[in-house]
């Protein structure tokens, strides 16, 4: 493979290339770490949290208690108390944010990964986050990060101006907020992606979408893209799997669209669960009747974990009659995802129909585009490509 084609950076012929997608976090994301500058002060990872940081996002109430803003929970603290989330305190009347420049996790990845098919394709992104999630999914496919609590974690000292500095260094072109939840270091990440967009960057988010407006408007105007995981259609299902609301979620959806934020969607088909075909055909109405036909969907393949290991994993036909059912609603760019090699990886002008880029797993082989425009009509694709 010519390395000009090769979005990592790193020459590979095909077989090594789905190889090392299969690998998860190694191969094209480790290829992507190592080619990387170093941080300015490398440092080890250490258990425990750093900080406490005050937060703005509570209301007092009486005898000492807080009530939480940010999600739809409001979660009400005695003194010494911690929300649901695990990582918001009221420590002796006063509210405090406990993962503030305190990541678990801190690491390179394709941009895809996210996922995100409409934002810069082959480019990299650096991601963080923290301990913590205001919502407890029954599949959650990283709760020993993000069901914990952050004194059982190793994390690191990485205030906001040092991940700009890394993200500039690894000379990747976006910061992505992703993998736990960033609503519960919404502080955390709110002052990084001020300071990446100052410095010229993309900021990505990948959330529940379980937020209160007033914090969603107040970073709505430093967010340039956001995929939110709709999880269902079925707000007990949201109750019994999710422990949350079904309504917060499509609120945040289409306050975002109306903002003008790139949005992408992802939905997990989780068998016996949220696989009913009609439901899917009402959640598809929904996109398409409430925040447009051109939002790019991404039903993902469900694997056994956490307390739904009972499960069998999604069946390939299942994947496939999602997007057919998807397609029928009209929309336009339905993607499946965790299923290497098919054909829902790939990107097709809906007025044309022809590919207009070419995917394996992670890996961007052709990109027909130009300034967003398909090269064979001229049919804008929307996104954010350069």
């Amino acid at each position: 493979m010519d390395d000009r084609n090769d979005p990592t950076g790193t020459s590979m012929d095909r077989r090594s290339i789905i190889k090392a997608i299969a690998g998860g976090l190694g191969g094209l994301c480790l290829a992507a770490q190592v080619r990387s500058r170093p941080v300015a002060a490398a440092q080890t990872a250490r258990m425990g949290f750093v900080r406490r940081e005050r937060s703005p996002w509570f209301t007092p109430l009486e005898a000492g208690r807080l009530r939480c803003d940010l999600c739809p929970r409001h979660c009400r603290l005695e003194p010494g108390r911690r929300g649901a989330c695990r990582v918001r305190e009221n420590n002796n009347g006063t509210g405090y944010t406990l993962v503030y420049g305190n990541p678990c996790l801190v690491q390179i990845d394709p941009v895809e990964r996210k996922p995100f098919y409409h934002v810069l394709p082959g480019s990299r992104a650096l991601s963080i986050s923290t301990a913590g999630c205001p919502i407890e999914c029954k599949f959650c496919e990283v709760w020993d990060m993000a069901l914990v609590r952050p004194e059982e974690l190793h994390a690191y000292d990485l205030p906001p101006g040092a991940v700009v500095e890394h993200a500039r260094e690894a000379g990747v072109q976006a910061v992505s907020y992703a993998f736990g939840e960033p609503v519960a270091f919404y502080e955390y990440m709110a002052d990084t992606a001020s300071m990446a967009k100052e410095a010229g960057l993309l900021n990505l988010l990948h959330t529940s979408g379980y937020i209160e407006r007033q914090p969603l408007e107040e970073i709505t105007g430093i967010l340039d893209a956001v995929n939110i995981d709709l999880k269902s259609f079925c707000p007990q299902f949201y109750r019994d799997i999710c422990s949350a609301e079904l309504d917060p979620v499509l609120e945040t959806l289409k306050w975002l669209k109306g903002a003008g934020v790139h949005v992408e969607i992802t939905n997990i088909l989780i068998p016996t669960l949220n696989d009913d075909m009609q439901l899917i055909r009402r959640m598809c109405a929904w996109i398409r009747d409430e925040l447009g036909a051109d939002v790019p969907l991404h039903f993902t393949r469900f694997y056994p974990l956490y307390k739904l290991a009972n499960l069998p994993q999604t069946p390939a036909s299942t994947m496939d009659e999602a997007r057919s059912a998807a397609q029928d609603e009209g929309l336009e760019y339905v993607y499946v995802g965790k299923v290497t090699g098919h054909d829902g990886e790939n990107t097709y002008c809906p007025g044309c129909a022809h590919k207009v880029i070419d995917r394996t797993g992670f890996v961007i082989e052709h990109v027909h585009l130009t300034n967003g425009a398909c090269n064979y009509c001229g049919t804008a694709i929307p996104g954010i490509w350069s």
